[in-house]
Parts: C-alpha cells; sequence; structure tokens
C-alpha cells in the first residue's frame, strides 16, 4: 500500500464506496458489517470535512443508514441513480426509473429459486443476483442476466464482484460525484475517491478528470491512481488519517 497523507480538510471532499472497501463483502449482503472504530473514523472525517463526505454505493440508501447509524452522511444510491445531499434532502430531479424492476425480478427468480446459494435482491431501481456462495453458476448467471434485460431500453447490465446488477443506464457512481461537487460543502473542494469494484471506474474516470485522488481497493486493472491491496489496509489507512486530523485539531 503507497498511499497519501490527508491533506487539509478544507480543502478536499470524501467520497467512499462501502462494500469491499469499508467493509470486507460477505456470502450474503445482510451478512456484514461496519466496524466501530471505521464508523469512528468516518464521523471525525465528516465532521473535520464540515459534512463533505459522501459513501457513493450500489446499495440503497436506507439500507446504509441502518449499517452507519447512528451516522447520517449524504449517500448515493444504487450506483448514483437515488442521491441525499448534505442537507438530507433527496434532490427532485433523480435519474431513478423503476419501471422494469419488476419484469426483471420475474425473469431472474425462477434461476434464482432453483439454484440453491444464489440471492436475488430487488431495490427500488434495480435488481441484483448474487452468486458469492455458487461460483461455478458465474456464466449461468451471465447468460440469464443478458437474456432478461434483452429488449428493455435504457437498462444495462454491471458486473461487480460475484454479482450481476441490471440497473437504469442513466447514472453512475461517477455521475452522482459530479453531482455532489456543484452542491455545498463539495463545491470547491478536491475530490478523493476509493473504491473496490468494476463498478467504481465510472467514479476513478470523473475524479481524475477532476485532478483528484482515486484510491483502487485490492487487486484488478483499474485507472485509479493509487491502490490499497485489501479493504482491511484501506479502512487501517482511514482510520489513522481520521485520528491524525482530530489531533492536529486539538492543537
Amino acid at each position: 500500500m503507497n498511499l497519501p497523507d490527508l491533506p487539509p480538510t478544507e480543502t478536499f471532499a470524501l467520497f467512499l464506496d462501502f462494500d469491499g472497501t469499508l467493509v470486507e463483502i460477505a456470502e450474503h449482503p445482510d451478512a456484514v458489517a461496519l466496524d466501530h472504530s471505521t464508523k469512528a473514523a468516518l464521523s471525525i472525517l465528516s465532521s473535520r470535512l464540515g459534512n463533505a463526505l459522501a459513501i457513493i454505493t450500489g446499495r440503497e440508501i436506507e439500507v446504509i443508514d441502518k449499517f452507519i447509524a447512528p451516522l447520517k452522511l449524504p449517500v448515493a444510491g444504487i450506483h448514483g441513480l437515488t442521491r441525499r445531499d448534505a442537507n438530507g434532502d433527496v434532490p427532485a430531479t433523480l435519474h431513478a426509473t423503476a419501471d422494469f424492476v419488476e419484469t426483471l425480478t420475474k425473469r431472474l427468480s425462477a434461476l434464482a429459486d432453483r439454484e440453491a446459494g444464489l440471492v436475488l435482491e430487488v431495490k427500488a431501481s434495480s435488481v441484483a443476483l448474487h452468486y458469492r456462495a455458487r461460483p461455478e453458476l458465474e456464466q449461468l448467471c451471465l447468460e440469464v442476466c443478458e437474456k432478461a434485460i434483452a429488449g428493455l431500453s435504457d437498462v444495462e447490465l454491471k458486473r461487480g464482484k460475484m454479482v450481476l446488477e441490471a440497473k437504469s443506464n442513466t447514472a453512475n457512481k461517477g455521475t452522482a460525484i459530479l453531482d455532489y461537487m456543484t452542491e455545498p460543502p463539495f463545491i470547491g473542494r478536491t475530490p478523493w475517491f476509493a473504491g473496490d469494484d468494476v463498478t467504481d471506474e465510472d467514479a476513478f474516470e470523473v475524479v481524475n478528470r477532476l485532478d483528484g485522488v482515486s484510491i483502487k481497493v485490492g487487486p484488478g486493472d483499474t485507472v485509479a491512481t493509487y491502490r490499497a491491496d485489501s479493504t482491511t489496509q484501506f479502512v487501517k489507512w482511514l482510520t489513522e488519517g481520521a485520528e491524525r486530523i482530530r489531533a492536529e485539531a486539538k492543537v
């Protein structure tokens, strides 16, 4: 791991993926847990950054709220399709469209019901098929998902770590960061973003274009400018950075 020190808190905004970045990925989406020290670091950083810290995730906003409670941070959910700003408001102009969710749920349920270990996660604006417990079914899941979205307009299939997610193609994690960067308290700051998955590459590209700092967590090809070897190493760097910032504030 070779990551830069966090700069003065008035100069940057911090955007963080959740699964695989702040928490280890689990076989079931509900099985993850945010460590107390990580939650404390998020609290410190959010306070010192004037709330210019947001979670950018594939999960729904309400689900992230449960994991980080009692914290309530700005969150972009479902890969940018939903977004809550720093004031706690959800902008009126959302990218989300859920017209296809019911159709996809019906088309994918047969496979999920037939094959033990597959988890079909139905969200407000997307449908995700998790196969972490059955990695040998990856090709079958891919073929079924591609067939399921055939003929559906404005729907794309995102490949993640042992998950395939069908969502609207009108937004992504990169567009979510662009939206935040036009609003207080993010506006005028340099964006930093950390993520672990291929779904985070859109955000890395945006951050790089804005002369920010992009951090890939774990292995894999990436356009990110820095890398942490694992979730454990990234969280260690984050918590140590938060403690340093808190100590400096007391001087």
